[in-house]
Parts: structure tokens; C-alpha cells; sequence
């Protein structure tokens, strides 16, 4: 009977683990996927998604950063050693079921030295960005987004990238809409209708 109850948890559980996505809307063409361990541009992302009715997807690595993993005052820590390597890239636990269905694609990180997090490579090395918006928007103490979003470019084929922001850890959701005001962004597919 215990190993029935696991099985069915199992069964139900992990689809939505894998995908990391919440569903805003059944009609919604805007996607928000963030990268966050601290829980600052998670803040941020949900902001985002409220304002828009965007779904959002939570960028996870497969192996979760530690808080000793992200002591930037050690040279030796895996983030650190990340960030010095332009060939890393760390695994992504989950994915997107349906990227397709997304016509814009705010995407959200903490700025380390300087970039993004090697992870949000991963994360554009694993999917086709062509014909998709892609807003990028990061989080940090005082760097701005300066050159992280451009060096990304480089990994979508045939994407529109629009201006990104940074924002700070009490950015409000009032600035964060008077932003999201200013992006011209596709209007949601319209639904087929069905009456007869």
C-alpha cells in the first residue's frame, strides 16, 4: 500500500516538478523565465507575470547552488570558478513543454561579476529563439546590465532582443509596470470560437 501511495506521488508529482512552469492564463503568449537563488529576481519575475499575465518558468540547476557556492569573497567557489570558465555550463533540471507558444520571453538574473550566470547560456543554448521577443532584465546591488544581455545575443539565432533593466531588490511593482508600460509586446493569439 506505501509503495502504491509513492507511486501514484510519483506519478503526479514529477511532471510539474520537470517543467517548473506556472500557468498564468490558457492564452498567454509571454513567458517569464527567471534564475534566482537568492530570491531577489524571483521577487522581480512575479512582478513581471502579474503585471501581464505572463506564465513563468523558474530556471533550477541540477545541482542547487549553496550559499558557499555563491561566497563571492572566495575565489575557489563553484560560481566564481563558473564565471572564469566560457565554456561552462551548469545542467538545468527541467525544461519547457512548449516553448513554441511563446511569442515574448522576459528573461530575469542576478548579475555575477559583472554577467549573467553561466546557467542562463545553458538556458539559450537549449532552445529556438528565432521569431520570439526576448526582454531581459537583471537584478543587482549597483552593476548595471551593461554588456550581460549582449553577450547573450550571441546564442539566439534569428531572436528580437529589446532593451533590458536592472532593477534592485526594492524595486516596486509600480516602477517595475511603468517599464513593462514602455515594451511593445504581441497580442495573445485569440481563441477559436466555437459557438455554433
Amino acid at each position: 500500500k506505501k509503495l502504491m501511495s509513492f507511486l501514484l506521488m510519483i506519478i503526479f508529482i514529477c511532471p510539474i516538478v520537470q517543467s517548473n512552469i506556472v500557468r498564468a492564463e490558457d492564452s498567454s503568449n509571454i513567458l517569464v523565465a527567471y534564475f534566482s537563488c537568492t530570491g531577489i529576481t524571483e521577487r522581480i519575475a512575479e512582478h513581471i507575470s502579474r503585471i501581464l499575465g505572463a506564465d513563468t518558468y523558474k530556471i533550477e540547476a541540477a545541482q542547487p547552488y549553496t550559499d558557499e557556492d555563491l561566497n563571492y569573497g572566495d575565489s575557489s567557489t563553484r560560481a566564481t570558478q563558473e564565471q572564469r570558465d566560457p565554456t561552462a555550463r551548469p545542467e538545468i533540471s527541467g525544461s519547457i513543454p512548449n516553448i513554441d507558444k511563446y511569442d515574448a520571453i522576459f528573461i530575469g538574473y542576478p548579475i555575477w561579476w559583472g554577467q549573467a550566470p553561466k546557467i542562463i547560456y545553458t538556458f539559450f543554448e537549449s532552445y529556438d529563439f528565432s521569431s520570439k521577443k526576448i526582454i531581459p532584465f537583471c537584478t543587482s546591488g549597483s552593476s548595471g546590465i551593461g554588456s550581460s544581455a549582449a553577450n547573450l545575443h550571441n546564442l539566439t539565432n534569428g531572436a528580437e532582443w529589446l532593451e533590458g533593466r536592472r532593477f534592485s531588490g526594492i524595486t516596486s511593482e509600480l516602477e517595475i509596470k511603468a517599464w513593462t508600460d514602455t515594451i511593445e509586446l504581441p497580442e495573445p493569439a485569440e481563441k477559436p470560437n466555437t459557438e455554433i
